[in-house]
């Protein structure tokens, strides 16, 4: 088994712990839409796909855990770090790479290193086409913008 699906699998059972069916699947839809979006960035971009989706995956778990956003991304990273040590899937500088990675995914208007933006951009890309009705969250206007521009998308 790949080391992506293990940590699927031990994200599916983190959030299937969740009682509220409607939370629960919305938490499954984000984690694996933005795990997607950032494998499809990585990948165009040159990274490592692996690493991106990993982080994808447990970006928001600590939200998820906790039922609260404050302050989600530095304490995400913190029990990402956690649970990638528990099921020892990655290398020290693995590990660090994607805890920065969520560490930073909720500054949208900051610019960090490049996998730090893949996070951010994937983020980005489920919140805005997963619902194309909704709007643009401010903070999310630019990077939307510069995405399509990238993949040659029409807004």
């Amino acid at each position: 088994m790949s080391r992506l699906k293990k940590l699927r699998k031990y994200v599916d059972k983190e959030i299937n712990k969740m009682e509220d069916v409607k939370k629960r699947t919305g938490a499954i839809n984000h984690l694996y839409g933005v795990s997607l979006a950032a494998t499809m960035i990585a990948k165009k971009r040159g990274f490592d796909p692996e690493i991106a989706a990993m982080a994808a995956m447990l970006h928001d778990m600590h939200a998820y855990k906790s039922g609260s956003y404050e302050d989600h991304a530095h304490k995400g990273a913190e029990l990402a770090r956690k649970i990638l040590d528990e099921l020892e899937l990655t290398s020290e500088a693995e590990t660090d790479q994607i805890c920065s990675m969520i560490y930073h995914h909720d500054d949208k208007l900051s610019i960090d290193g490049p996998m730090d933006e893949v996070l951010k951009d994937a983020d980005v890309i489920h919140h805005t086409l997963n619902d194309p009705t909704k709007e643009i969250k401010e903070k999310e206007q630019k990077r939307f913008h510069d995405l399509c521009e990238e993949f040659g998308m029409a807004e």
